[in-house]
């Protein structure tokens, strides 16, 4: 297996390379955010480990540029020590998992395993709903064909609704997957930010798409 290793800390990115090679993986190491870009999108790997703080190019600007090169390459995030904010950001652009340093060396494999397992998903170019469109990797929403501007926690909780069509889901199942598994603030975050998503995709268009499941949750209406 092929494992890409950003990091420009050269201890740390020296020892995740002898350990991995030891466990059998093949790796490849850059240390710094314009190498890593150009390895990740010009060689073939099974899995990324991309630190968020690096020279010339940050984490997140890597990230961002290969999703929207439709690079789909399983990419763990380094963050830092109680990052909660670095966490979600990194999730939010299309990371699919993260570890906080400073890390334990057997638990940075078991990741790496687990997303080994599961894979690079296919995910679509498009998603849509009536005329309301969201590109992922282009980072852009269209109703009607006119673009909504959205924020970055506004575009990925509207991308976790659209990618589960007419089915209804609780306010922890959002916080867990837009926010933060370990999210201890008001829950009434999540009523906000579907308000604010309401005000730019439905209000302006006469339309209604969220709709509130009360005591339950939420539920994208795919007829718009």
């Amino acid at each position: 297996m092929r494992v890409l290793v950003v990091e420009d800390e050269r201890g740390l990115a020296a020892a995740i390379t002898r350990g991995l090679t030891e466990e059998g993986f093949t790796v490849h190491t850059a240390l710094n955010g314009v190498d890593g870009l150009w390895s990740a999108t010009h060689q073939p790997h099974d899995v990324i480990i991309l630190d968020i703080m690096l020279p010339a190019l940050s984490g997140y600007e890597v990230l961002k540029r290969l999703r929207a090169a439709r690079v789909w390459t399983p990419v763990l995030m380094l963050t830092a020590k109680d990052g909660e904010y670095d966490e979600a950001d990194a999730l939010d652009l299309g990371a699919d998992d993260y570890l906080s340093k400073p890390f334990s060396y057997v638990v940075l494999v078991a990741h790496l395993r687990a997303l080994l397992r599961r894979g690079a998903p296919a995910r679509p170019a498009v998603l849509a709903a009536a005329d309301l469109t969201l590109d992922p990797s282009r980072r852009k929403c269209q109703r009607a064909g006119q673009e909504i501007p959205l924020t970055a926690r506004e575009f990925a909780l509207l991308e976790f609704l659209m990618r589960r069509p007419d089915e209804v889901v609780s306010k922890s199942d959002i916080l867990t997957h837009v926010w933060d598994e370990n999210f201890d603030g008001d829950t009434n975050i999540v009523e906000v930010y579907v308000r604010y998503l309401r005000r730019k995709i439905d209000t302006p268009f006469g339309r209604h798409t969220i709709d509130t499941v009360r005591g339950v949750g939420y539920r994208l209406n795919t007829e718009g």
